[in-house]
C-alpha cells in the first residue's frame, strides 16, 4: 500500500469513529453546531477550545450559504504575538515592505483572507468552498468565514463576501497574489459578478517573508513559518493536500462536522497571517528602526534594499550581519556582495580589502575576487605584472577564455614594461 492510499485509509477510519460519535447531531437544518474532533488538541498553542462552530444560513438576493465567526479575545496569545498587540500596530506599518503601494491606513481596516479550495491547481474548475477573513476588532481577532453546501450556493456565498469587504482598505493574503486572488476573480467572473479586489492595495506576505527568511530556514510555508517563527507547534492539523479530499466526502455523506478540522485549518492560517504581520513587515523599514533576531534574516533584507537601489541601507545590513553568526558560505557571499557594493559606489579604497580576504582564503569567491584584483592593478595602479599575477591565480581555479585573453594581454603589457625600464 502506497503512503498516500495509508493515508487515506487512516483517515477513513477516523472519519468512521468520528461519525459514531456524532451520529446523534447529523442532519440539523438550518443552523448546525458542529462538535470539534477529538484529535484537535485545545492545549496546544494557538488551538481553539472544544467548542461548538455555531454556522448560521444567510439569505441574500441570489440565494443562501453558511457564515460563522470566530472572535480570538484580547487576552490570548498567538505563540510569541498577543492578539491585543495587533491593535496597537503603526497605521504605517505596510508601506515599506510594498514599496509604497500600501498607504497609511488604521490596522482595523486591514482585511486577512485565506480560502480553502477543490483543488491546488486553479483554474476555471477549482471552487473556493470556504472562504475566511480576518480582521482587527476592539475586542481581539476575528475571522468570519463563508461556507458553500453546495456548489449552487456560490454566488450567494461571493455576493456576501463582496459586501463583507466593502469595509476594508487593505487585502493581506499569503500567496493570494498568485493564487487566492486570481482564483476568486475567476469565481466571480464566472458568476457574472464584478471582483471587489480593484479598489484594494494587496499585499501579499509571502514574498517579504522570502526575503526574510529564504536564507534561514528550509522552508517559508505559513505553517512552518507559524513554528520557527511564532513558536507555535499545531496539534491534528489538517495536511492542504487533503483537504479538497475531505469537502467531496461532505457533499457525498452532507454531515458537515467532517469539515471541522478544515474551519480550524482555516481559522488558525489567518490568524497565523496576522500574527506575521506583525513581524514581517518591520524589517523592511530603515535599519535603524528593524528589528532582526539572526544574521541571515539582515542579509536577506540587504539584497532587498540593494535591489531598490538603497546601497546605503543595504551596506549597513551587510555590514551588520558579518558580526552576526552566518555560515561560511555566507559569510563569503555577504563579503563579496559589501565588495562589489563598495565597488559600484566608487569607494574602491573600501572595496580593495574584501577583494583581497576573499582572494586569501578557500571559498566560492575566490575566483571572482582574483579577476577583480586584476581589472584593479591593471587599471588603476597600472600594476601589470601583479595584474597578471592575479589573473593567472584565477584561471588556476577557474579556467576561462575570457581569463586566457586577459592573461596574453597582461603578458604584452608586461613585456613592453620591462623593455621600456631596460632602454631607460
Amino acid at each position: 500500500m502506497s503512503d498516500f492510499q495509508e493515508q487515506l485509509a487512516n483517515l477513513r477510519r477516523r472519519i468512521a469513529k468520528i461519525d459514531r460519535k456524532y451520529a446523534r447531531g447529523a442532519g440539523k437544518p438550518a443552523s448546525v453546531a458542529a462538535p470539534v474532533p477529538a484529535n484537535i488538541d485545545a492545549e496546544s498553542p494557538g488551538a481553539e477550545p472544544p467548542e461548538a462552530w455555531p454556522w448560521e444560513e444567510v439569505e441574500n438576493a441570489l440565494g443562501r450559504h453558511y457564515e460563522t465567526e470566530k472572535l480570538y479575545e484580547r487576552h490570548r496569545r498567538h505563540g510569541s504575538i498577543g492578539i491585543a498587540d495587533l491593535e496597537g500596530l503603526p497605521q504605517n506599518l505596510l508601506e515599506p515592505i510594498s514599496n509604497g503601494e500600501v498607504p497609511s491606513v488604521a490596522p482595523s481596516k486591514w482585511c486577512f483572507l485565506d480560502t480553502e479550495t477543490t483543488g491546488l491547481a486553479g483554474g476555471s474548475g477549482t471552487y473556493a468552498f470556504l472562504i475566511g477573513v480576518g480582521r482587527i476588532a476592539p475586542d481581539g481577532f476575528r475571522v468570519r468565514q463563508f461556507f458553500m453546501r453546495e456548489f449552487g450556493e456560490e454566488a450567494s456565498l461571493l455576493s456576501a463576501l463582496d459586501e463583507h469587504l466593502k469595509q476594508f482598505d487593505v487585502l493581506i493574503t499569503y500567496n493570494g497574489r498568485t493564487y487566492d486572488q486570481p482564483l476568486l476573480e475567476t469565481r466571480f467572473r464566472m458568476m457574472r459578478q464584478r471582483p471587489p479586489f480593484g479598489a484594494m492595495p494587496h499585499l501579499d506576505l509571502l514574498f517579504g517573508a522570502r526575503r526574510l527568511w529564504k536564507l534561514r530556514f528550509e522552508s517559508c510555508r505559513l505553517v512552518d513559518l507559524e513554528n520557527q517563527i511564532l513558536g507555535v507547534e499545531r496539534q491534528g492539523d489538517l495536511p492542504g493536500e487533503l483537504i479538497p479530499y475531505f469537502y467531496f466526502e461532505y457533499l457525498r455523506t452532507q454531515q458537515i462536522f467532517r469539515l471541522v478540522p478544515i474551519f480550524h485549518h482555516n481559522a488558525i492560517d489567518i490568524l497565523t497571517l496576522a500574527c506575521l504581520t506583525a513581524i514581517v513587515p518591520w524589517a523592511f523599514h530603515p535599519p535603524g528602526q528593524a528589528q532582526f533576531s539572526h544574521g541571515a534574516e539582515m542579509v536577506g533584507l540587504a539584497r532587498w534594499w540593494r535591489q531598490a537601489g538603497e546601497f546605503e541601507h543595504a551596506l549597513a545590513l551587510f555590514r551588520e550581519s558579518l558580526n552576526r553568526a552566518l555560515s561560511d558560505e555566507l559569510a563569503f557571499r555577504t563579503l563579496w556582495d559589501v565588495a562589489m557594493l563598495e565597488k559600484k559606489l566608487k569607494r574602491e579604497h573600501a572595496a580593495l580589502p574584501l577583494f583581497t580576504e576573499l582572494a586569501s582564503a578557500r571559498n566560492a569567491w575566490r575566483g571572482p575576487a582574483l579577476e577583480e584584483l586584476a581589472k584593479y592593478y591593471e587599471h588603476r595602479e597600472r600594476n601589470y605584472p601583479m595584474a597578471l599575477e592575479m589573473t593567472l591565480s584565477a584561471l588556476d581555479l577557474a579556467p576561462s577564455e575570457a581569463l586566457r585573453r586577459r592573461a596574453e594581454r597582461l603578458k604584452r603589457k608586461s613585456g613592453v614594461c620591462h623593455h621600456i625600464s631596460r632602454l631607460l
